[in-house]
């Protein structure tokens, strides 16, 4: 099994995360242009790690899609930098994959930092908008089970299906990458399992260093992400309904929390309304990659 992850200012917690997967076949390390040391810092802990080190901020799905063109086994791992797992939960994702040959995508429960079980299987994205939240999403499992959608924070590939479907998404950024992916996974009439024995901690807002400016940047792609996703999939009259609902509420948050001088909230929604009014202007979120039909 080979083992994949992102990097962006990671240094805090990529030690964890690499001994944790030290022993895998293959360990790939995608940086995305850290000041921080992190790639230095991946190196020393993992020697044996395939280090990428990116000139610029390629995003997480194209960053992701460097470290799978370079995966020669049947299986990978994508592993956020801020997540760890142990070897008896791999090999309890190795064997449901081999039990079901169809699967195409499995995860494991996502521990928090506070012992939580985070919500890693849902309904799709559209059918999360159109029926809301399911119920016994909330609930833990007692055995393996298909979902529509897998958390992409800690994903198992088959990458044979993987490689079918051409892998993420090359003109997303960042945010629903994996909402994308699942939805392409089952149309090409593959499984999403959820393999609930196998454990992933997620210490949490540890993958990258926190800043304003980062903060923004965030808030800015999943407004553009949420749009680019609706019209791929529903066409543009559709997603221009969707900007036309949030831009305004996104303008009065943005305007009341600046008001009483919350700048984080005010920031943030200034943000999500800017990246709207970008993805109106036809401003692509990912630029110098080919565009992609997925």
């Amino acid at each position: 099994m080979a083992v994949v992850t992102v990097t962006y200012h990671s240094a805090a917690v990529i030690e964890k995360c690499l001994a944790s997967v030290a022993k895998a076949a293959q360990v790939i390390v995608v940086d995305n242009a850290s000041d921080d040391g992190t790639p230095a810092l991946a190196c020393r802990t993992l020697p044996t790690a395939d280090i990428i080190s990116n000139p610029a901020n390629r995003g997480f799905g194209n960053a992701c899609n460097q470290g799978l063109e370079r995966v020669n086994v049947e299986f990978a791992l994508m592993l956020g930098p801020d997540s760890t797992i142990d070897e008896a939960s791999l090999a309890a994702l190795i064997d449901a994959a081999d039990r079901w040959p169809e699967a195409g995508l499995l995860g494991p429960s996502i521990i928090a930092a506070n012992g939580h079980v985070e919500l890693s299987h849902d309904l799709g994205l559209f059918e999360r908008i159109v029926g809301g939240k399911r119920l016994d999403c909330d609930l833990v499992p007692e055995g393996p089970l298909c979902a529509d959608h897998i958390s992409g924070a800690v994903l198992l590939a088959r990458m044979s299906a993987l490689r079918e479907v051409d892998g993420f998404d090359t003109n997303i950024f960042l945010y629903y990458e994996d909402d994308d992916l699942a939805i392409r996974m089952r149309r090409a009439g593959y499984t999403l399992i959820l393999v609930p024995d196998a454990r992933a901690s997620h210490a949490g807002g540890g993958s990258t260093r926190p800043s304003l400016r980062i903060h923004c940047r965030k808030f800015w792609h999943m407004a553009w992400s949420r749009l680019y996703i609706e019209a791929k999939y529903h066409g543009r009259g559709a997603a221009v309904r969707v900007a036309v609902r949030h831009a305004p509420k996104f303008l009065a948050k943005a305007l009341g929390y600046s008001l009483i001088l919350n700048v984080r909230k005010g920031s943030r929604d200034a943000a999500r309304l800017a990246g709207t009014l970008a993805w109106l202007a036809g401003v692509k979120a990912v630029r110098n990659v080919p565009s992609s039909g997925r």
